[in-house]
């Protein structure tokens, strides 16, 4: 929202910051001059390299291609923990099942009984270990 002191500084960075997380974006302006509005439009449009779409009334709608992020895939990475539920019931029928909430690691694994297991290296065969 752009208030009576007009296009500053801030509102030219919070502007910037949208266009790149969202693309497009609608701004609001206090003020009755609709010249002053106009050139306040094109203004916004050329310092924030952005298309200008639509001015209706005391609204602008301004756009502008979100950039392609980079992503670095690491392949040393492992599974990161999560957080699992475990219901345990208890052997009286009337009470309520006690709520667990437990961590598991990426080297871990939950049983059926509400244990928490640590992976076990997979096993080769002799005759593979003796050819590799």
């Amino acid at each position: 929202m752009v208030g009576n002191d007009g296009l500053t500084p801030a509102i030219l960075k919070e502007a910037n910051m949208a266009l790149d997380a969202h693309g497009l974006i609608k701004i609001r302006v206090l003020g009755d001059d609709r010249l002053k509005r106009e050139e306040m439009f094109a203004a916004l449009a050329d310092q924030l390299n952005a298309a200008p779409i639509q001015h209706i009334g005391k609204l602008f709608v301004l756009w502008r291609p979100i950039a392609e992020k980079a992503d670095t895939p690491n392949e040393d990475r492992m599974p990161g923990p999560r957080d699992v539920k475990v219901l345990k019931y208890s052997k009286r029928g009337g009470q309520r099942p006690e709520v667990k909430t437990l961590r598991v690691l990426g080297n871990q694994r939950l049983t059926s009984g509400g244990q928490i297991k640590r992976a076990k290296p997979k096993k080769t065969s002799i005759k593979k270990r003796s050819l590799g």
